[in-house]
């Protein structure tokens, strides 16, 4: 009975180390910002219309190249991957602004004059940016 138990405890301890080896490793992979969520490739004729509004209406503050001003955040943190800040946070933020949360920029104003499919174009192309570069490590 003792050694079986004893198996049954060493067996446990073996699979339990490998867990958390594997949640360390995932942990650390994300955390360099390098890696992210699988993003799938967008409309072209979408990300076409949204890289246009995303310069007129985003791109004073979060950069031509998506990657910040002293105004705003990038749209290629980490910050911004799907599985943290979906589509509907850009929906949400366009039409209701957001309040200063993960950044010292200050509050964000709503957007006037854009329609969600303005929107939908906009989060195409910062989603199609986002597959093509990756995204920078949080905080940056």
């Amino acid at each position: 009975m003792i050694v079986n138990a004893h198996g049954r405890l060493a067996r446990r301890l073996l699979f339990g180390s490998w867990g958390v080896i594997a949640a360390i490793s995932l942990l650390v992979a994300c955390a360099d910002g390098a890696a992210g969520p699988d993003i799938a490739p967008q409309d072209p004729q979408l990300v076409d219309q949204g890289a246009d509004l995303y310069a007129a209406h985003c791109a004073e503050c979060h950069g031509e190249d998506l990657k910040g001003t002293d105004l705003g955040p990038s749209h290629l943190s980490i910050v911004y991957e799907p599985n943290h800040h979906g589509d509907f946070a850009f929906i949400l933020a366009v039409e209701q602004g957001s309040p200063a949360h993960h950044w010292s920029f200050g509050d964000m104003a709503p957007v006037e004059g854009l329609t969600l499919d303005d929107v939908t174009a906009i989060i195409a192309f910062v989603r199609e940016q986002q597959r093509i570069e990756g995204f920078e490590p949080y905080p940056p």
